[in-house]
C-alpha cells in the first residue's frame, strides 16, 4: 500500500467516524423525542478502479419495524373508539341517575309511590297531595333532562364529527406535503428521516381517528389506506366530506339525508364501527353515538315514558277520564297517541289541571282527574289505584325490552341496568384495548434509542477516530523524513 493510498484510507476514516458521531448524537438528543425514528449510518468498502482505498457513506438508515408500528396504529384507532363509547356511556349514566340514588329517575319512581302511600293514608291533606304533585313532576322534569342529555350527546357527536374530520383531512393533506419533501430529498441524496418523523406523527394522529395501513412506494414515499379499503393516501390526499346540522331533533336520521353521512372522494361510505371503511376508529365511534347508541337510548327513554302516561291513562283506573283524555302525566298537554311515541321523554309533562303551579286543583289527584267538582275529601279509593298501578307488573309495549311484566321502578331499574352493563363492557374493552396498546408502544421501543448502547457506539466511534488520526500523523511523519532526505 502506498503512502498516498494510506493517507485516502486514513480520511475516509475520519469523514465516516465524523458522521457516525453525528448520528449517535441526534440518537441521544431525540431519545425522548416524540415520533423519532432510531438512525444507523450504513457504510460501505470505498473502491477506486479494482482497488479498496477506504470506507464510504452509503447513507443514513431509520430504523423501524413496520410491521410492529402498524398493529400499533391499529390499537390506536381501537382505543380512540372504545374511549368514545365509554365517555357516552358515562353520560347517559349521569342522566338517568344511579338506580340508589336521591334524584334519580328510579328514585323519583320510588318516591312518587311515597307521597302515594302517603296521601292514600291522608287524602283530606293537602300537603301529603302537594307532595303527590311534586313528586309527579320532579319525575317528569328528570326524564325531561335525561332525554335533553341525549339529545345533547347526538348533537355533540355531529359538531365533534366536523371537527374530527378537518383534523383527519388537515393531518392528510399535510402527509401527501411530506411525501413529496421526502421524495425529493431521496432522489436528490439527502437524508430525510426528519421529514419522515414528521411523517409519522401525522399517521399517528390519523390512526387514531381512522386505523390505517402504510404501504412503502418508490422514493420513501408511503400511501394509506383503511382496513376496510379506503384509499386516504396515494399520489395524493383522499377528500373527507361531512356536513354537520344545527340542531338534531329525535326523528332525524341519516337515511332521508337530513342527517350527513361520510363521503371519501365522492363516495358514500359505511360509518359503521364494527365493520367497514372507517371502522375501529374515534370517528366510527363518534357516529355510532349519533346514529346508534343515542338512538337507542331515545328509544327506551321513550318506552319508559310511554309506560308512565299509559299506568295513569286508564279509564279503569280513574273513571273521570275517557279514552281521548290525559292521566296524570301527559304528551305535552294531550293524552298519549301510541302513533306518536317517537321522542315523548322530551314532551312529557304532570297535567296542568292537578299542578297548583299551573293554576290546576289538588283535590283532582283524590277525586279524578276529569272530576266535575271536588268530591269527598276522606275517599282515597283513586289514590290507591293510582299506587297499584305504579307497583303493578305491566309487560312494557316498546323499548325493545324483554315482555316480562314490571313494575314502574322495576322498569327504570332495567334501563339504568341495561346502559350501565353496556358501560360495563366497554370500560372492559377499553382496557384491554389500552392494554394492547402499551404493550405495542414497549415492543416499539426497544426498536428506539437505546441511550447506554449509542454511548458504547461513541466509545468505539472515538477509538477510531484515533486510530485514523493516528495514520495521518503517521504519514505526517513519513513525508517529513522524505523531504528531509
Amino acid at each position: 500500500m502506498s503512502i498516498t493510498s494510506a493517507l485516502s484510507n486514513a480520511l475516509s476514516g475520519l469523514n465516516a467516524t465524523t458522521r457516525a458521531a453525528e448520528v449517535v448524537s441526534s440518537n441521544v438528543a431525540n431519545a425522548m423525542t416524540e415520533g423519532y425514528g432510531r438512525r444507523e449510518i450504513e457504510l460501505g468498502a470505498r473502491q477506486i478502479g479494482n482497488t479498496a482505498s477506504g470506507v464510504s457513506v452509503v447513507g443514513i438508515q431509520r430504523a423501524t419495524d413496520p410491521v410492529i408500528t402498524g398493529e400499533r396504529r391499529l390499537s390506536d384507532g381501537l382505543v380512540g373508539l372504545e374511549s368514545t363509547r365509554v365517555d357516552y356511556y358515562d353520560t347517559i349514566s349521569r342522566a338517568l341517575g344511579q338506580a340508589d340514588e336521591a334524584g334519580s329517575i328510579t328514585g323519583l319512581v320510588i318516591d312518587l309511590e311515597s307521597s302515594l302511600i302517603d296521601a292514600s293514608n291522608h287524602p283530606e291533606s293537602d300537603t301529603h297531595l302537594y307532595a303527590v304533585s311534586n313528586s309527579a313532576s320532579a319525575l317528569s322534569d328528570r326524564i325531561n333532562s335525561a332525554a335533553d342529555a341525549i339529545s345533547q350527546a347526538r348533537q355533540n357527536a355531529d359538531q365533534d364529527i366536523a371537527t374530527t374530520v378537518e383534523r383527519l383531512q388537515s393531518a392528510l393533506d399535510k402527509i401527501a406535503k411530506i411525501n413529496i419533501d421526502i421524495q425529493k430529498n431521496v432522489s436528490s441524496g439527502y437524508d430525510a428521516s426528519g421529514l419522515m418523523d414528521q411523517r409519522q406523527l401525522l399517521i399517528d394522529e390519523v390512526s387514531q381517528i381512522i386505523p390505517v395501513k402504510e404501504v412503502e412506494r418508490e422514493h420513501g414515499m408511503v400511501s394509506l389506506y383503511t382496513p376496510g379499503g379506503s384509499i386516504l393516501l396515494a399520489s395524493k390526499a383522499a377528500t373527507i366530506e361531512f356536513s354537520p346540522v344545527n340542531t338534531i331533533t329525535p326523528d332525524m336520521v341519516v337515511d332521508p339525508g337530513v342527517l350527513s353521512g361520510l363521503k371519501i372522494n365522492g363516495h358514500s361510505v359505511s360509518t359503521s364501527a364494527e365493520n367497514g371503511p372507517i371502522a375501529g376508529g374515534e370517528l366510527a365511534g363518534l357516529f355510532e353515538i349519533r346514529d346508534t347508541l343515542a338512538p337507542e337510548a331515545q328509544t327506551k327513554l321513550d318506552a319508559f315514558a310511554r309506560d308512565l302516561i299509559e299506568r295513569f291513562q286508564d279509564p279503569a283506573m280513574d273513571p273521570t277520564i275517557s279514552a281521548s283524555m290525559a292521566g296524570l302525566f301527559t304528551d305535552g298537554g294531550a293524552a298519549f297517541n301510541i302513533a306518536n311515541e317517537e321522542g315523548l321523554s322530551n314532551r312529557l309533562k304532570l297535567n296542568a289541571v292537578v299542578d297548583p303551579n299551573e293554576g290546576g286543583d289538588l283535590w283532582r289527584l283524590r277525586d279524578g282527574i276529569g272530576a266535575a267538582s271536588e268530591g269527598d275529601a276522606g275517599n282515597a279509593t283513586l289514590l290507591q289505584s293510582m299506587l297499584s298501578k305504579l307497583q303493578s307488573g305491566v309487560a312494557t309495549a316498546s323499548g325493545g325490552f324483554s315482555t316480562i311484566e314490571r313494575t314502574s321502578s322495576g322498569l327504570s331499574s332495567d334501563l339504568f341496568s341495561y346502559f350501565e352493563t353496556a358501560g360495563l363492557a366497554s370500560q372492559s374493552h377499553l382496557s384491554y384495548a389500552s392494554a394492547q396498546q402499551m404493550s405495542l408502544k414497549t415492543i416499539e421501543l426497544k426498536n428506539g434509542v437505546d441511550s447506554d448502547n449509542e454511548l458504547q457506539k461513541l466509545l468505539l466511534i472515538e477509538r477510531s477516530y484515533a486510530a485514523n488520526a493516528k495514520v495521518i500523523e503517521t504519514v505526517e511523519t513519513l513525508f517529513d523524513q522524505l523531504m528531509r532526505i
